[in-house]
């Protein structure tokens, strides 16, 4: 079987975490906590990168610093992960769904002003595969409507939108390193502050479980109390071990996912002139982290006739989301067949192919050949 997806672990993980071990400070912000956040603001040019539990816990962060009232509307897309649209009901707000674009699957900036009103508080656009929004579009609206921006980069770490890092561009980001990301420490994320002291400040108190503690050991009052509203968002100290690795070899695992990429590219590029796919696209303005590798089939039916003959054939391979506004949850929000048509039509062609560092060589010219055979 080649499977979709394996964690690539380097050659120090079992180091630093037994390094974490010998330290006996297991509980969050510890030593490799604090390195993990330091690479991430230097690297990556953000305020503030605060280590979580996860992406979802990170999204959740963020819309609590947002104070939004029952009729504040956060615009999000509908193809993503439900952790998206959660983070917008949790911290109180409404959902407003928006299209997706055809070359990237990602939100369509047009989309956006068709949704916006003097009701919405946030935008939330999500990075898909590792390959930018628009974000000069995207925050232009955001000037122009005062509305904030939480980048959800969950697959975008080590992504950039021009000269930026993806997570970096608007007021807040947020990474996931979960087992199926790029860098992966099993269970993990990260919130990044870009911009706001204030910001900093308060997202320090509700990742401490809504008290002053941060302020506390910095010695900047003298006891810590409830100050806020919050829960425990801080990984294990062991955790952050295990990412530091991963973190210490991001180029090493940037260039082993571009080389997969690059060879699926140009070897199914034959079929695409033969209009039997569509490979995926990166605009100029992106540079990927190749996180996702995915075709466009001509329709479902053909998309699910490859999936299942590349499983027979021991391949796994995989679509992706179901479109949030035609889940069951989607649908108590009001929304039905129909209202996203883009991303209705794109999703149910779309197809994942397995991309990760140890995949071999023979086996993505298996996968190859075994797309032309079919396909044939």
């Amino acid at each position: 079987m080649i499977d979709f997806n394996k964690p690539y672990i380097t050659d120090k993980e079992y180091y630093y975490m037994a390094d974490a071990l010998s330290r006996k400070s297991l509980s969050g912000d510890g030593h490799y906590t604090k390195l993990v956040s330091s690479f991430m603001e230097n690297k990556f040019k953000t305020k503030k990168a605060l280590l979580t539990t996860s992406c979802s816990s990170a999204l959740d962060m963020s819309t609590l610093l947002l104070d939004l009232k029952p009729d504040d509307e956060i615009i999000l897309p509908s193809y993503t992960f439900v952790s998206t649209g959660n983070s917008a009901l949790l911290g109180g707000g409404k959902i407003v769904f928006a299209d997706i674009s055809e070359d990237t699957l990602n939100m369509d900036p047009n989309s956006i002003i068709e949704k916006i009103s003097n009701k919405t508080k946030a935008i939330i656009p999500v990075h898909y595969g590792g390959v930018s929004c628009d974000m000069d579009s995207i925050m232009h609206i955001s000037r122009d409507y005062n509305v904030t921006v939480i980048e959800d980069a969950a697959q975008g770490v080590n992504g950039k939108y021009k000269d930026k890092y993806l997570g970096t561009i608007g007021h807040m980001g947020c990474y996931s390193f979960h087992e199926t990301k790029n860098y992966s420490c099993g269970e993990g994320g990260a919130l990044l502050i870009n911009h706001s002291d204030e910001l900093v400040k308060r997202a320090e108190i509700i990742r401490e479980k809504g008290t002053n503690k941060k302020q506390f050991l910095n010695k900047e009052v003298d006891k810590y109390t409830w100050v806020d509203k919050g829960s425990s968002f801080l990984p294990s100290d062991i955790l952050a071990a295990l990412l530091h690795a991963q973190l210490e070899k991001l180029y090493e695992i940037h260039n082993k996912r571009k080389s997969i990429y690059e060879t699926y590219s140009r070897e199914l590029k034959d079929l695409q002139d033969r209009e039997l796919l569509k490979l995926p696209i990166i605009p100029d303005y992106s540079t990927s982290n190749y996180h996702i590798f995915h075709i466009l089939l001509n329709s479902e039916e053909e998309r699910n006739y490859l999936m299942n003959k590349l499983n027979e054939r021991e391949i796994q391979a995989y679509f992706h989301y179901i479109p949030l506004h035609l889940s069951p949850m989607g649908k108590k929000l009001g929304y039905k067949m129909g209202d996203l048509p883009k991303t209705e039509g794109l999703s149910a062609r779309l197809l994942r192919l397995p991309i990760y560092c140890d995949l071999e060589d023979k086996e993505i010219n298996y996968i190859i050949e075994n797309i032309y055979e079919i396909l044939r």
